[in-house]
């Protein structure tokens, strides 16, 4: 059993999952083929990456969330004007 990890969302401590199904639980239904793609594809030498990169993906962070939005309707509209 893998050892619970937990991470502070919006000053909240919250449990990360860090397992393949714990992880796959964790995550919204239509993002769990991709996940379990991602999963199968990866080789030895980056699947840790794949799973830091899914487990941040499934723990949700509200304010994270609209800060990339930010960012990138603040890209968008700077290509547009260029």
């Amino acid at each position: 059993m893998a050892e619970p990890l937990k991470t502070f969302v919006n000053g909240v401590e919250v449990r990360v999952p860090n397992s393949i199904p714990d992880i796959r639980a964790a995550l919204p239904e239509e993002r769990r083929a991709d996940f379990d793609r991602a999963i199968n594809d990866a080789g030895v030498h980056d699947i840790h990456a794949v799973m830091r990169h899914w487990m941040l993906e499934a723990v949700p962070d509200p304010e994270a969330d609209a800060l990339l939005d930010r960012l990138a309707a603040d890209e968008a509209e700077r290509r547009g004007a260029a």
